[in-house]
């Protein structure tokens, strides 16, 4: 009875996002709510579609921007994703999510110092937006730049110290650093904080470590 529940509570909201965005039809924010919670119940191209009928409203509303951007990326369509995000910070260039999210689409692409560039963006916007200094460290130690990576990682971990993706960045800059003791140290805690720390990178440490 429990399970049956909130899935007849989602129904119901749907039922009724769906005749308010009939009594409401151009309303962005009646479209997108909906569009969420298409999201919630699995229907990815309801979803879509709503997004879609906002930005029809609103071509720069930055909410459903941003959300269409993410399905796509997820999706791994990597060009409308960013189409969309660029679209967001064309609409508020403030959006530290958006210019985050613009890094990790180049970093997918593996052009990690337009992905870089990004995330200097975000934080630029908001220096406190711990999410874009952990993915620049991300994009700095896959281009190979180990210190500044580093400092991108311990910069996230100012604003949030037991961030996990930051803490595993770390570690890896440290092993590179060959400070093998912070390494363990730090990717034992990242995966203690749910981190899916890479196996082989541990046997890496501890034979460094002897």
């Amino acid at each position: 009875m429990s399970d049956q529940q909130p899935h007849k509570d989602l129904a119901k909201t749907i039922d009724e996002l769906e005749k308010k965005c009939e009594e409401k039809p151009h309303s962005v924010t009646a479209h997108h709510h909906l569009a969420l919670v298409y999201l919630k119940a699995g229907r990815r191209q309801d979803a879509i579609n709503e997004l879609n009928r906002a930005l029809e409203i609103d071509p720069l509303s930055v909410e459903p921007l941003i959300n269409l951007g993410a399905i796509y990326f997820e999706d791994g369509n990597l060009d409308k994703a960013l189409e969309a995000n660029s679209l967001a910070v064309k609409a508020n260039p403030h959006l530290a999510q958006g210019h985050t999210n613009i890094g990790l689409i180049h970093q997918q692409r593996e052009e990690f110092k337009a992905a870089v560039e990004s995330y200097l963006k975000a934080t630029e916007v908001d220096p406190k937006f711990e999410n874009a200094w952990a993915n620049m460290a991300t994009a700095y130690i896959l281009d190979n730049d180990i210190e500044n990576g580093m400092k991108a990682a311990q910069e996230a971990l100012k604003i949030k110290p037991d961030f996990p993706l930051a803490k595993n960045n770390l570690a890896v800059a440290l092993y590179y650093s060959k400070d093998y003791k912070g390494a363990m140290e730090h990717a034992e805690k990242a995966k203690e904080l749910g981190y899916p720390v890479e196996p082989k990178f541990l046997e890496a440490i501890r034979e460094a470590l002897g």
